[in-house]
Parts: C-alpha cells; structure tokens; sequence
C-alpha cells in the first residue's frame, strides 16, 4: 500500500485507521450503517467534509467498497470488505478495554 512510511506493522495500521475518527467509521459500518446520512447520524459529530476524506481512504485501502443504490441523484452505500472486517476483533478489544477502564463507557459487544 501506498500509506507506509515504514515497515513496522503498527506504523502501518496507524497510517490507515490512526486518527480519530475512521474507527468509528468502521465500528459503524459494522454495527450496519451503510449510507453516508446514517454516518452522520452517529453521537460523535463527524463532519461531513472528513466523513468524506475517511470513506475514500478506507475504499483506497481496500477495507470498504462503495456502490450506487440511487443513480438521480447519484448516491452511494458503503460494506466492509473481508479485510475491513478483519478490524471487528480490535474494535471488540478496544471496546472492552475502554468499558473494564473508562467510568461512563458502555457499548455492547454486538457486531450486526
């Protein structure tokens, strides 16, 4: 892939999904959101122009696919792809890490 700035595993991963927000994409996506009005929906307050940026980074990584549901006007829904997937047992980690280690931390361990 074109993201690596070196050849460290974790440098690598983190130059993919290390910002705040493509996680939450991702746990998203695999809760079952699929379209770009149901990201915006979600607690956080991602902004549109970055949802934008991050969808295209995750389909550049081959970790999401994109395709058209609504040609007039075009609009588009996103579905992990097998690596994509691949991110559920981290996301499941991190969640039980976080709610073990975070008081007001809550979220279920359900993957649709």
């Amino acid at each position: 892939m074109s993201f690596q700035r070196s050849d460290c595993p974790i440098a690598c991963a983190l130059d993919i999904i290390g910002d705040k927000w493509t996680l939450l994409v991702i746990r998203d996506m695999l809760r079952g959101k699929q379209r770009f009005s149901e990201f915006m929906d979600s607690d956080e307050g991602l902004k549109t122009n970055i949802l934008t940026d991050r969808l295209k980074r995750l389909q550049s990584a081959g970790l999401l696919e994109r395709s058209a549901y609504q040609n007039n006007p075009p609009r588009y829904q996103y579905a992990l792809t097998p690596e994509g997937k691949d991110l559920w047992p981290l996301e499941k980690e991190m969640i039980a890490l976080s709610n073990r280690n975070l008081p007001g931390t809550s979220t279920p361990l359900k993957v649709n």
